[in-house]
């Protein structure tokens, strides 16, 4: 078998290709653009799978440096640190937290589910929670990072089985929003009492807001922006050694992002601003690279045998959140149309990402009548704060059920 290796430049010169491939199949097919799966796991899937072909026949493999992944995963998630604002959450005001609840519920749930049905299995737990909050809450981006940390602790082909399941969810969670929020609309007679003058009014609001950001941005202000992400991921560095030598393992992201969370929120508390929309492109960027990356050299053979109980794993997850969306979400948020919005919205975020959710929320929306609150909760709840939370979480479950 020939075995190519890739050095740094030519793991990322792999990584853009793959990038761009993925976005011109994307931008062709209307499936992958309804369902919002990202250009680089199309990319990076693609190339995988031609890697599987290569080992199953014995003709080649490819090892790639894994460097520019590590790093490109800890700027992404130090990003999503600075997003952490508590000023943000007081302004969103009490349909914002009672929903970060909710969602912080849902993730504690699906971990346990995925633990318990595993042990089922006779599985390693850690399977369990790459099927779990992971993949479902965390999306492609927390599946990259915490697979690989869940296999330095033992548990095999967690990283394949986590990108999977992130991208099952993906579609699972658009699939079952509409007809979760119509059921609830339909039984409890709900109407929405928002006319579309507010709904243009808001959209205009958010154009003219978005605008202005934009126009603000300015060579300096991504300089600042990058300075406070490597400020952020110096202090972790140092730190996170400290830590593991007291014991406690933890991700090489973890300190960084609550060490950008301290700084945005002390930021905030002074006269300076947080160049919060650039903090939020160089996060995207490098999010795209290091899912191409950790796509690109996923060992698909490993999901040989745990196909089965994923698949019945999945399923059970996709149940749970359905239900929990009809009888928990909906009852939280105050059981009107809002909340009925918010249900759906839940599905797609809870599944699988935020575009998801607006994507659910808009299709329902576009029909039934718009929700100012359920456009504001469900944002800056799925952008702003489950991602820094679910991270704990995840690393509460695995120090207690993997070790």
């Amino acid at each position: 078998m020939a075995t190519f290796t890739f050095d740094m430049y030519l793991t990322l010169g792999l990584a853009i290709i793959l990038y761009l491939l993925g976005s011109g199949i994307k931008a062709k097919v209307n499936v992958l653009q309804k369902y919002y799966i990202p250009a680089p796991v199309i990319g990076g899937t693609l190339f995988s799978i031609i890697m599987l072909i290569g080992h199953n026949m014995g003709l080649f493999s490819f090892t790639f440096d894994g460097n520019l992944k590590n790093f490109f995963m800890v700027v992404f998630f130090t990003t999503i640190g600075f997003l952490a604002s508590v000023s943000a959450l007081k302004k969103g005001g009490v349909g914002v937290i009672l929903f970060l609840i909710a969602a912080v519920i849902l993730v504690v749930i699906q971990d346990g589910v995925g633990v318990a049905l595993a042990k089922a299995f006779g599985l390693n737990p850690g399977i369990g929670l790459a099927a779990g909050s992971i993949p479902l809450t965390g999306g492609h981006g927390t599946s990259g990072a915490f697979g690989p940390y869940l296999e330095e602790r033992g548990v095999s082909g967690a990283t394949v089985v986590a990108i999977a399941s992130a991208t099952y969810g993906l579609v699972a969670g658009c699939v079952i929003g509409g007809p979760i929020a119509k059921r609830l609309k339909d039984k409890h007679n709900l109407v929405c009492k928002e006319g579309d003058a507010q709904k243009a009014a808001q959209k205009q609001a958010e154009k003219d807001e978005t605008l202005a950001q934009n126009a603000a941005m300015t060579e300096k202000s991504f300089f600042k922006a990058a300075a406070m992400i490597g400020i952020a991921m110096g202090v972790g560095s140092m730190i996170t050694p400290l830590i593991k030598k007291a014991g406690l393992s933890l991700p090489a992201y973890l300190i960084p992002m609550l060490i950008a969370a301290i700084m945005r929120n002390v930021v905030d508390k002074t006269e300076n601003k947080t160049p919060i929309d650039e903090i939020g492109i160089i996060g995207s960027v490098c999010l795209s690279f290091f899912l191409a990356i950790a796509l690109m050299s996923m060992k698909l053979w490993e999901l040989a045998d745990l196909a089965v109980p994923l698949v019945v794993i999945l399923l059970v997850q996709t149940v749970v959140m359905g239900l929990f969306a009809y009888f928990v979400t909906f009852n939280i948020m105050g059981r009107d149309y809002d909340a009925a919005v918010i249900s759906t919205g839940h599905c797609g975020f809870g599944m699988g990402a935020t575009p998801n959710a607006i994507a659910n929320m808009e299709a329902f929306t576009s029909v039934n009548g718009f929700s100012t609150k359920a456009f504001l909760a469900v944002p800056l709840v799925g952008s702003l704060f489950i991602d820094f939370i679910n991270a704990i979480v995840i690393q509460t479950f695995t120090s207690i059920f993997v070790g």
